[in-house]
């Protein structure tokens, strides 16, 4: 007897092929159901429907296809069992040999900006699921693809062995099942944001495929690999790497931080923006008129820390900028989008990686950390805050330019290790005091970087000053106007200092620690 295959795919990527090739060159019978049926018959393929070989029409609109005994049957009956067999024979189950299932497109419905609770929930596979855990179960007996990139490594064991190894279908069954546990983690993260909670879910589901084994993780004994969580590439897995070396793990942490205090340079009413950053703290942050006077601006501002660095911009790379950044040693450059005339300068240093991820701004939802037996959950610090919500402390007011430099400088503060001290002025970063044990410590590397610039500079603090020591060293510098959170039990003596020395201090009344 013929060896029989069911094939049912919402996908239908390299069907036809897969097809063709099982009923030509190994002569399969095929079974199939639906839209999958009638692209394999328009093709020329022999094949019966579900339908058909089951006696059962399908229904409810094509939710109940394949949930048959004969076809659950056929997958999970076991070939060494004597009862088994006889119960095929009894009700006339032919054995399947190979199941192809995937399943309805979920994530990409819920992706759409204007999808209902209704198409959603049509779009929550139950005949593809079963039938997938069916035959990863029964995986010593028969082979279950879930991927059209596994089409033709089945077919080459077929061609090499004329079954698969046991090795093959335990790995194929291992993928159907990683399959429906992230296409029930997808469901189940929808339909609780669908509760509209504030809070974090009872339960939290991560799964991931991976995109890419990495060369090691932060150092060399470290293994690493880089995953996507999703059937769709979304965020980094989306980004198009236009020339360079391979991606290292330390490069794609430091491009997402690059990307996150980028971001919020986004849109167009913000002017050109650039971000060099190491070790995931930025070193230089400056908004221009044009985009290579922004660069200009971040690389000088901490030029000896740049070399090495990762480059963010807020603009299409265009070959002035192109060939500003040629002219010191860059690890990577992240952009939405470049132009030809760039690729051709950048080429010239064909070892720098450059990257263009048309959506910088694609947010992450939540941050995660492991911890020992667990990880910790977050909400990502993505508030966008308004000047307009802020509280102006001080005798002295700021002006409006002073607004926007405070502005800019709790942006950049924000995206700083704490404890984080940014001095800014003309909207450029001039002294940067990142992850230090004290705040007065942080003042103090920030202040010396600035130097002579800090006359008329603003000064931005990650949390609050818990004694006045920060401001009187600030005013002493030449910081003439400073934003911090505010709440501290000493906030009057931080006022008082700052009221005495002229200095402006506004509130904002949050705090951006970043651990």
């Amino acid at each position: 007897m013929a060896r029989l295959a069911l094939l049912s795919v919402s996908d239908k990527t390299g069907l036809v092929d897969l097809g063709r090739s099982l009923v030509e060159e190994f002569q399969f019978d095929i079974i199939s159901s639906g839209g999958t049926a009638k692209v394999l018959k328009e093709a020329g393929i022999p094949v019966t429907k579900v339908s058909d070989y089951t006696g059962f029409p399908e229904i409810l609109g094509g939710r109940v296809k394949t949930l048959h005994p004969r076809v659950h049957g056929g997958i999970l009956a076991r070939r060494d069992l004597p009862d088994h067999q006889q119960d095929l024979e009894a009700n006339e189950i032919r054995p399947i040999d190979l199941v192809v299932v995937n399943l309805y497109p979920f994530e990409a419905t819920i992706a759409k900006a204007d999808v209902t609770l209704a198409d959603a929930v049509e779009n929550i596979d139950i005949g593809g699921p079963a039938m997938l855990r069916a035959s990863a179960k029964n995986f010593q007996h028969l082979t279950v693809l879930c991927n059209p990139q596994q089409y033709a490594d089945y077919l080459e064991q077929l061609r090499q062995h004329g079954d698969p190894s046991f090795e093959f279908r335990r790995d194929c069954a291992t993928a159907g099942f990683w399959h429906t546990c992230q296409y029930d983690r997808a469901i189940a993260t929808y339909l609780n944001q669908q509760a509209n909670s504030d809070s974090l879910p009872e339960q939290f589901g991560i799964a991931g495929s991976q995109i890419q084994a990495l060369r090691y993780g932060e150092n060399p004994h470290q293994k690493a690999a880089w995953y996507q969580v999703g059937q769709t590439p979304s965020g980094w897995g989306a980004a198009e790497k236009l020339q360079g070396k391979e991606l290292s793990y330390n490069n794609l942490v430091d491009l997402e931080a690059a990307r996150r205090i980028i971001a919020e340079f986004l849109g167009e009413d913000q002017p050109p923006a650039a971000a060099v950053l190491k070790h995931t703290n930025p070193c230089g942050v400056a908004l221009g008129e044009s985009l290579v006077q922004a660069y200009e601006r971040a690389f000088a501002a901490d030029s000896v820390s740049a070399f090495g660095g990762i480059v963010a911009l807020n603009r299409c790379l265009d070959a002035e900028t192109a060939t500003a950044m040629t002219k010191t040693f860059l690890e990577c450059v992240i952009v939405p989008d470049c132009d030809a005339a760039a690729r051709e300068v950048l080429a010239k240093k064909s070892k720098l990686r450059v990257l263009t991820l048309a959506d910088l701004n694609v947010g992450t939802g939540e941050t995660l950390k492991a911890i020992a037996g667990g990880f910790l959950v977050q909400t990502a610090d993505d508030l966008v805050e308004q000047t307009q919500d802020w509280q102006v402390v001080t005798d002295k007011q700021p002006t409006p330019q002073e607004l926007e430099e405070l502005l800019f400088a709790w942006k950049v503060c924000k995206h700083v290790k704490s404890n984080a001290i940014v001095v800014t002025k003309d909207r450029t970063t001039l002294g940067i005091g990142a992850g230090q044990m004290n705040r007065v410590g942080a003042a103090k590397i920030a202040l010396e970087q600035a130097g002579e610039g800090c006359q008329g500079a603003t000064l931005a603090s990650d949390g609050f000053f818990p004694f006045d020591d920060s401001v009187r060293s600030a005013a002493a510098a030449g910081i003439t106007a400073i934003v911090q959170p505010g709440g501290s039990i000493r906030d009057k003596d931080s006022i008082a200092a700052a009221n005495e020395l002229g200095v402006v201090m506004v509130f904002t009344g949050v705090r951006h620690f970043l651990h």
